[in-house]
């Protein structure tokens, strides 16, 4: 069930008829801030401490305070000219603390790069350490030892269950 205040932003934005409307708005997608910026903060903390497994497990919960997030900016997009003439102290303080998101994200991202760079070169190198392993040890016509063919090499499995 949903709080009024997300039903209000749901939907095509719609323009305000008050300033009270207007502060609804901002508080609304200031606390979907504050709930997006905890949820980027864990998983950039999981992901830093190799707990990929509980970083995946907040994922929805991110997915949804993004959409959230997104939506909630729309309105205040649809509605700033309004929003800017009769509360210009909050659209201050609502792109102050857009600026700190922007940072927080752009930090999670490298992290979630890293991790995906480093499981892909780990992945890699054991795939081409098993191919190695499978294939015969011979030389070739130059006399060196021949590296395993790739188009013989198996595909290597990942079972996710444990």
């Amino acid at each position: 069930m949903q709080n009024p205040s997300e039903a209000a932003v749901e939907g095509p934005p719609r323009l305000f008829a008050t300033e009270a409307d207007a502060q609804a708005a901002i508080i609304h997608l200031t606390e979907v801030i504050d709930g997006l910026e905890s949820v980027v903060e864990q998983e950039t903390a999981l992901v830093r401490a190799g707990q990929l497994r509980m970083a995946a497990d907040i994922t929805p919960r991110k997915n949804e305070l993004a959409s959230r997030y997104f939506r909630g900016v729309e309105r205040l997009k649809a509605n700033a000219k309004f929003i800017s003439r009769v509360l210009p102290k909050d659209v201050s303080a609502l792109g102050r603390r857009h600026d700190v998101l922007q940072g927080l994200l752009k930090t999670n991202l490298m992290v979630l790069a890293t991790a995906h760079a480093v499981s892909e070169s780990v992945m890699r190198r054991l795939s081409g350490d098993l191919a190695r392993k499978a294939s015969p040890q011979v030389y070739g016509a130059s006399g060196r030892t021949m590296g395993p063919n790739p188009k013989l090499a198996r595909p290597l499995a990942l079972s996710r269950t444990s």
